[in-house]
């Protein structure tokens, strides 16, 4: 799975942690908002003036890859999002590279939270040669799966099927189509894109993953 977000959000968030001797303290303003699919993240600064010193951008820029590379919503990998910082605070004395790391990357969350975010699974294209009297069956299984039906063709006595279907759906494919063909059956499957996890099932991975990360 991958998280990413389908509309524009944005954060200010401020970092400050007193304790005998320097404390930290960092503030940083983010924007974000998605982009197509396959162009990655795009990290941008646009400050202006004093209020945060150039050399903490890179601290910022650390703490949102990590965020994307542990994820949000279910532990997947963030992409496809431009993530804009543009404004900030600092601290003469408190403000370091750790103090910015953390306010980049729960900037970014809120940011991200804010943003509409969703979930996107592999689909994945599924070619079945089969036997013609197992049509019905494979088409239904197909269709169970959250499959959908792409094309169909002939090879001698054999049907052809392809599908774009779910990788999440088809764990358990060979052996289905096995009991369905009589073992006659045989497939492969090739990654074909990222698409948006069906309300509901997204529900069910977000609130596994939240339960699972309480009870560890």
């Amino acid at each position: 799975y991958r998280e990413t977000i389908r509309g524009q959000g944005s954060s200010k968030y401020r970092h400050k942690k007193q304790s005998g001797g320097s404390g930290q303290f960092a503030e940083v303003w983010l924007k974000v908002e998605p982009k197509r699919r396959g162009e990655g993240i795009d990290f941008q600064q646009s400050l202006v003036g004093q209020n945060v010193d150039r050399g903490f951008v890179t601290s910022v820029e650390k703490g949102i890859n990590s965020t994307c590379t542990d994820g949000i919503l279910a532990g997947c990998r963030v992409v496809d999002l431009k993530v804009e910082f543009y404004d900030g605070k600092m601290h003469p004395v408190d403000s370091n590279d750790m103090a910015f790391q953390i306010a980049g990357k729960n900037a970014f969350i809120e940011a991200f939270k804010s943003a509409k975010p969703k979930l996107l699974e592999p689909i994945y294209n599924l070619t079945v040669k089969l036997p013609e009297s197992s049509m019905g069956d494979v088409m239904g299984d197909i269709s169970q799966r959250r499959g959908k039906v792409s094309g169909m063709d002939t090879d001698g006595h054999f049907q052809i099927i392809t599908a774009e279907i779910p990788l999440a759906t088809i764990h358990d494919y060979s052996t289905a189509l096995k009991s369905m063909t009589g073992g006659r059956g045989m497939f492969s499957i090739e990654l074909l894109k990222y698409e948006d996890v069906p309300q509901n099932e997204a529900k069910k991975i977000i609130l596994d993953y939240e339960t699972e990360r309480l009870g560890a």
